[in-house]
């Protein structure tokens, strides 16, 4: 397409930084780059622990060993995310719960949280949809009262807030994402955000094949073993170097994404209004990550003219998430139509517009024409 719908660009430090990280002979994890992402992170976000991994996968995996899942456990998720948020649950031997999101943010509905809590309910994983902070007064609440962990997929909101806090340091822990097409990036990597000192230690023995290798490289034990469960869950220093270059410039990153989002919003709301198409939904106690901007059109049926359409005009969009408890997967778990109604309903209408630090703001005009020329009917 003459317009990817993203373009990952290098946005700084990152190739001077990969030559250091080869020049330095520590090429495998937890070098310098990866600790000097760990201090940034955990100083901005105020997080007592941060740990890269090698993705927000690994991340959520490590969240369900570390809180012990096992089988018979249910975990309660959004029924529009991604499937690494569940796979993680599941693989432990968790049966997932599935709950639907709210029309204006796409979030999890928290008024439905309530009737999903069972005794054997043992997390709920909130999903922080485009960047904006589920309703978290409200799912903390219904937590703490239950006694039940949160643990949030953080994937698209680094840096945004709820109420004035960093959407990542409510649960107990967060899963993070550098995925090329997220905010910030080193093509395949994620972190681990541990907000319970508690956790902190078996979370590094965990990420590390279930050794204490931590405790030995700082001299707390004389030799290392094998103390726990766990898998090889570290980025290369090089990916890290890659990563800690682009959050070195989160500022300039962000500043260019939000005129990206405000100049779409602007430009298409009237267009929207006309059309019949929903715009995102931005409450005013959140601050988004301008992690991507999406419409809703009126039904699958325009959904798919005006993918065409763009397509047409060398345009590359793209639709989202399918509703999990449709999938096959979800279907052997007991998922039935109509269970989700507002899922299965924006599933089939949303739709992503082109959005990354490498859209050039030419080319955003030429999507802006191109979509304002696109009439439904």
């Amino acid at each position: 397409m003459k317009i990817p719908f993203n373009n990952p660009v290098p946005v700084g430090n990152e190739e001077e930084n990969i030559k250091i990280a080869l020049q330095s002979g520590h090429l495998s994890g937890d070098g310098a780059f990866t600790k000097k992402c760990h201090t940034l992170l955990e100083e901005t976000l105020g997080v007592p622990k941060v740990l890269l991994t090698t993705s927000c996968t690994h991340a959520l995996e490590m969240m369900a060993i570390l809180l012990d899942i096992w089988e018979g456990d249910e975990v309660i998720i959004p029924d529009f995310t991604f499937v690494s948020t569940v796979n993680a649950f599941v693989l432990r031997g968790a049966h997932p719960v599935f709950v639907d999101i709210r029309p204006d943010t796409l979030n999890l509905d928290e008024s439905k949280l309530e009737e999903a809590i069972t005794p054997r309910t043992k997390a709920i994983v909130p999903v922080h949809y485009a960047g904006v902070g589920c309703e978290m007064d409200a799912i903390m609440g219904i937590a703490q009262h239950h006694k039940i962990p949160v643990l949030e997929d953080n994937a698209h909101a680094l840096f945004a807030k709820y109420k004035g806090k960093y959407m990542g340091t409510f649960g107990s822990m967060a899963a993070q994402s550098f995925h090329e097409t997220k905010n910030f990036s080193c093509g395949e990597g994620g972190a681990l955000l541990i907000n319970d000192h508690k956790l902190v230690e078996r979370a590094e023995i965990v990420r590390e094949k279930g050794t204490n290798r931590s405790r030995f490289f700082r001299g707390q034990v004389d030799k290392y073993t094998w103390v726990d469960i766990g898998s090889s869950y570290l980025p290369s220093d090089i990916l890290a170097g890659v990563l800690y270059a682009q959050l070195e410039e989160r500022e300039k990153i962000q500043a260019y994404r939000k005129t990206l989002w405000e100049t779409y919003h602007f430009a298409l709301k009237d267009w929207a209004e006309k059309e019949n198409i929903q715009l995102p939904t931005v409450p005013e106690h959140t601050e988004q990550a301008y992690h991507m901007f999406y419409i809703l059109l009126p039904n699958l049926d325009a959904r798919q003219k005006f993918i065409a359409y763009l397509r047409e005009h060398d345009i590359h969009s793209v639709f989202h998430y399918l509703p999990l408890h449709l999938s096959d997967m979800g279907i052997r778990l007991g998922g039935r139509p109509d269970d989700f109604p507002i899922t299965e309903d924006v599933s089939n209408r949303l739709v992503r517009l082109p959005f990354s630090y490498g859209l050039s703001s030419s080319e955003q005009e030429q999507v802006i024409d191109s979509v304002l020329r696109f009439k439904v009917l």
